[in-house]
């Protein structure tokens, strides 16, 4: 072993070594032998042996006395990392060798690695997977396989585009390596991806060079190595986040939280009241879901409402790709636990996939990539759907799919981009159809724009986007093939859903502010100027549309700019309905939306969502602004900019939603009495029939563990021989005229017909028995029914009911009274 030496060499060969007595001599007689045979071609060389602390003969080898070898060594094992680490750390060449010991890559496949350095890469990796490469002995097919899955998962992880990173042949610049070494943390097998992964990050080109390989007997990597690769993996990603991410995603969790705080702490017993009947609803579609994966039954279809003719979940808004995952959380805790549960982090989810889109495509500066995203992710409209529809929150698939389709336009990898836009479509597809399809609307809106103003860009970019399109539509297609085929032509579907005239948004709404503002809220401008609270679609307020258009000026030369800005405008005047009422006025004109409004699938688009694309538009401008502003070195200008920008994002932070005491179960669900009431096959019908109106039964049967099935129901079914889309199932005389009872406090003349018509009805249903909760006009109610069935109601666990067995066959069409004991056919 020779002293430490300063002169630079050409050429350092760094071998690391862990009990190797019986390979490592051969590995270095023939590497000596090479480069001394190849003097002219490699001027002066050295080569290091790290050995890691080895208990064996390996410090003794005979080929350590060379004069051009040097032996660094550990006072103990550690692992690859620290070998490498040590060795390269001692080494003085301007390019540096890693082999491993067992020379599977021959010394003389240095020459490919030396040309690609040549060609202007910083560094040039051996690899048995890319074309060209030769592996005369291979490993065993599991090791094999291993390897594969372990590449794919750093590929996708840790190194893009780099498929074999764990060949053990690598040439580096010697400065870069050395820097990259020591910067290095692992000390096990993981240390190949760390030095890669540090190569990547500082945009040092790398290449891919096969190789010819061949296994060696007697190699160190055993079964656990592959999971203490994956571990060091998890480190590195861990590692890698940045603490202002991290604290980014913090701070979306809180104010997700803080959004939801009336009901997140509390969800058994708390109700949002401006989610009207949605909640009931939507905690039923994850109760229902629950159920049918526990029982291994279809997602697709339930009779638990609708009763007997069922509800297509695939032609309601189930939310299958988190409502199956949940299933776990929802057995366990209940379904309003897990409702909000997945509604909170879903919307903190949203908030950062925006930031990392943000971060990654429009500004670096973090603090402005946060406000981008806060924008995007709790901007009014958002804030509304937060009380009812979480399809239209959790949205953290969408900037992942433009991030892709973004990719698709560089061309690199059109294949692996077009895959994986395909399945992240097919998933999307299980979070929200709607939201998919405006987003691909405001993807397409900001592509025409930006094609417009970049055309040299569109013209790179308009085939490999083409083609990945295709590919992930080939990808998509047979993944969503049967459930939408079920959604469209399953049991229980229909044609459309037809919203009326009235859901686009009136033009003062744009610059209204929303009703849930924490400064500037007014809920009788709000309401009067949307549907309701839960599709208040626009409101971002007249100081961030003078913003927006102060930002589109002074930034006019950036492109994307002005694609932001089309973007947003085109979205909000398409949300503005096919018909455009001039406010204060009676002049109507006719709307852009006008060509899409009898197109397939947007016939049943709320046209006012439309305005929700302005929100990420517009949050993406505001970052830009603000990354401009931060680097600024006139005061003046930053000081009045930030200003503007505070005073345009004041008035839409969010006020927390309101919330509500739950109203009780009655006892008579909650401790199993409806079962003495409900046969077989038969349904429990609470009066009047629950609908898009009143849907607290959804809750009763939650409550009840779905025990019983209902008639009536919120959901979306067919109505008619056109099967147009409607809320709730197909009424019923006896269901329309008991519901006007509720709502009126007029019970109608009963007599024959009126008893004949509700004896058919109730058989239709297969009705067990009627129940009354108190509610207002519970009085009249019980009328109705005393008159309809003959006999009064009886008051038990907090309910009024009728049993339709009572007297012989009943008005149900059954005979007997079911046993108490009896278990429902579904348990």
């Amino acid at each position: 072993m020779s002293g430490h030496r300063t002169e630079v060499v050409d050429l350092s060969v760094v071998v690391p070594a862990y009990n190797e007595e019986e390979r490592l001599g051969p590995t270095l007689e023939a590497v000596t032998a090479y480069l001394s045979e190849n003097e002219g071609r490699w001027g002066e060389w050295e080569v290091i042996v790290a050995d890691d602390g080895s208990t064996d003969g390996t410090r003794e080898t005979a080929a350590l006395e060379h004069p051009r070898v040097q032996l660094v060594t550990s006072d103990r094992n550690r692992g690859k990392g620290s070998a490498l680490r040590l060795g390269v750390a001692a080494s003085r060449g301007r390019r540096v060798l890693v082999t491993d010991a067992d020379l599977a890559a021959p010394i003389t496949e240095l020459e490919r690695l030396d040309k690609a350095l040549s060609e202007g890469h910083t560094a040039a990796i051996g690899s048995r997977s890319v074309p060209g490469a030769a592996i005369d002995n291979r490993q065993h097919r599991v090791r094999e396989l291993l390897g594969r899955a372990g590449n794919f998962l750093i590929r996708t992880t840790a190194v893009p585009g780099i498929r074999d990173t764990q060949c053990g042949f690598k040439l580096f610049e010697g400065d870069r390596a050395r820097e990259a070494f020591a910067a290095s943390r692992l000390d096990g097998w993981g240390i190949d991806v760390e030095v890669l992964q540090h190569f990547h990050r500082s945009d040092w080109p790398v290449a891919e060079v096969p190789v010819r390989w061949s296994h060696q007997p007697g190699s160190k990597v055993g079964p656990l190595d592959y999971a203490r690769v994956l571990t060091d993996l998890a480190r590195l990603r861990a590692r890698a986040v940045r603490p202002a991410d991290l604290l980014v995603t913090v701070l979306f969790l809180l104010m997700a939280v803080a959004l939801y705080s009336g009901r997140v702490f509390d969800p058994d017993h708390r109700y949002l009241p401006d989610s009207l009947q949605d909640q009931n609803q939507w905690e039923w579609f994850f109760a229902v879901t629950a159920d049918n994966v526990a029982h291994l039954r279809s997602p697709l279809f339930t009779d638990l409402q609708g009763f007997p003719d069922g509800v297509n979940l695939m032609a309601n808004t189930v939310m299958l790709g988190l409502s199956v995952p949940f299933a776990p959380l929802t057995l366990a805790a209940g379904p309003a636990v897990a409702l909000s549960v997945c509604m909170t982090l879903g919307l903190a989810a949203t908030a950062a996939a925006w930031y990392w889109l943000i971060v990654k495509r429009v500004v670096r500066q973090r603090a402005a990539a946060f406000l981008g995203a806060s924008l995007a992710a709790f901007a009014p409209p958002m804030v509304s759907h937060a009380n009812a529809h979480p399809n239209f929150v959790i949205l953290f698939m969408i900037p992942l799919i433009i991030d892709r389709a973004l990719r698709l336009c560089a061309g690199t990898r059109v294949v692996r981009d077009g895959v994986v836009l395909g399945l992240m479509a097919a998933y999307q597809v299980f979070l929200g159809e709607e939201p998919f399809l405006l987003a691909a609307l405001g993807m397409t809106l900001f592509a025409a724009a930006y094609a417009a103003v970049r055309r040299d860009v569109a013209r790179e970019a308009w085939r490999p986007l083409l083609k990945g399109l295709l590919i992930g539509a080939a990808v998509c297609l047979p993944l969503v093939a049967y459930p939408l085929y079920w959604q469209f032509t399953g049991p229980q579907s229909y044609r459309s859903v037809l919203h009326g005239d009235d859901v686009g948004n009136s033009p003062l709404s744009l610059i209204a502010f929303a009703e849930r503002s924490l400064f500037a809220g007014d809920a009788q401008t709000a309401n009067s100027l949307s549907p309701n609270p839960t599709e208040q679609n626009a409101f971002y307020g007249w100081p961030l549309v003078a913003l927006a258009f102060a930002i589109l000026v002074r930034l006019w030369e950036q492109a994307l700019v002005k694609a932001l800005a089309f973007t947003a405008m085109a979205a909000a005047v398409l949300s503005l309905g096919p018909k455009i009422r001039i406010p204060l006025t009676d002049t109507v004109y006719p709307g852009p939306w006008a060509l899409l409004a009898d197109k397939p699938l947007f016939e049943s688009v709320i046209e006012g969502r439309v305005a929700m694309v302005c929100a990420p538009a517009l949050g993406m401008m505001v970052a830009i602004a603000v990354d401009r502003l931060a680097a600024t070195r006139a005061v003046g200008t930053m000081y009045f900019g930030f200003l503007g920008v505070l005073l345009a994002l004041a008035p839409l932070v969010p006020a927390p939603l309101k919330s509500a005491e739950r109203a009780e179960v009655p006892a008579f669900f909650t401790d199993g009495t409806w079962r003495s009431y409900v046969r077989e096959g038969e349904s429990l019908v609470p009066v009047p029939l629950p609908d898009s109106g009143v849907a607290e039964a959804l809750h009763w049967q939650t409550a009840a563990d779905l025990g019983f099935r209902l008639p009536g129901g919120y959901f979306n079914g067919p109505y008619g021989e056109d099967r147009i889309g409607i809320y709730g199932a197909s009424p019923r005389y006896t269901s329309n005229m008991l519901r006007d009872v509720r709502w009126t406090g007029v019970v109608p003349i009963i007599g024959k017909n009126w008893q004949a018509q509700a004896k058919r009805d109730f058989a239709y249903w297969k009705a067990g028995v009627l129940v009354v909760v108190p509610q207002p006009n519970d009085d009249k109610l019980r009328t109705a029914l005393h008159k309809l069935t003959g006999r009064a109601g009886k008051w038990t666990h907090g309910v009024w009911v009728w049993d339709l067995h009572q007297g012989g066959k009943g008005l149900s069409g059954g005979s007997g009274r079911r046993n108490p004991t009896a278990t429902d056919q579904r348990r």
